[in-house]
């Protein structure tokens, strides 16, 4: 069986520390058997016979801008079977101009609340909030979260915008407070896959930063859906 290969993008806003980040889950890919090669751009994207090698493409680049041909060639790629996966805003906050890249994902960051205004103090810690994960009915039967029981975090919570071609396999619930606009409680997935073609796509919202990653559950969840999003046989 032929080697399989994961390519690792990282770059864009230096608070999500991308390189830092996909640090912590190269040595795990390599135990899995995987030849990975790190890349500090999108350039790769447009490589056609490159990515048309690569089973699984392991994504850190908050905002950050994408060219028309480098998301072409990664959407060309996942329709062909390349597995597609990342967490936080090196997924969901990527690319915010391109509406090729947003649907193909599936889903878009829109805001992480803060806590009450006279809690903060002009630090990325007035966004951390203490927020439960729930897993779905659907998690609980799928590969990547079986298994995995609700989890609490301290850190950002973030809303997202998505479509329902998205397959969510976890949530979490943003609550009204006195001081927000919104009138009820508001769910967001925090854990979705996507089918594009013959290609997996894996989103996993929580990961602001190192120490959220290495969260048990957090951790669990985001191995579990590289090695589910990598190409299949059937791809």
């Amino acid at each position: 069986m032929a080697q399989r290969r994961a390519l690792v993008v990282r770059g864009g806003w230096e608070g999500h520390r991308p390189v830092e980040a996909t640090e912590l889950f190269i040595p795990f890919l390599e135990r899995g058997g995987y030849a990975v090669r790190v890349e500090g751009s999108t350039e790769i994207y447009a490589d056609a016979a490159e990515m048309a090698a690569t089973d699984l493409v392991v994504q850190c680049v908050t905002m950050s801008q994408i060219s028309t041909e480098q998301v072409a060639g990664l959407r060309a790629a996942v329709v062909a079977g390349t597995g597609f996966t990342g967490w936080h805003g090196g997924i969901v906050d990527a690319f915010r101009a391109s509406s090729d890249y947003l649907q193909l994902v599936g889903g878009q960051f829109a805001t992480h609340p803060g806590k009450e205004p006279c809690e903060r103090h002009g630090g990325e810690e007035d966004n951390f909030l203490s927020y439960r994960v729930n897993i779905t009915d659907l998690g609980r039967e799928h590969p990547i979260t079986t298994g995995i029981a609700d989890f609490d975090l301290l850190t950002e919570q973030y809303w997202v915008l998505h479509d329902d071609l998205v397959n969510v396999l976890a949530t979490t619930t943003h609550p009204t407070r006195e001081w927000h606009p919104w009138h009820r409680p508001v769910t967001s997935p925090a854990v979705w896959t996507r089918l594009w073609g013959a290609g997996r796509v894996v989103v996993t919202t929580p990961g602001h930063s190192p120490d959220v990653l290495a969260h048990p559950s957090v951790r669990a969840i985001v191995e579990r859906g590289m090695r589910w999003a990598t190409r299949t046989a059937s791809a």
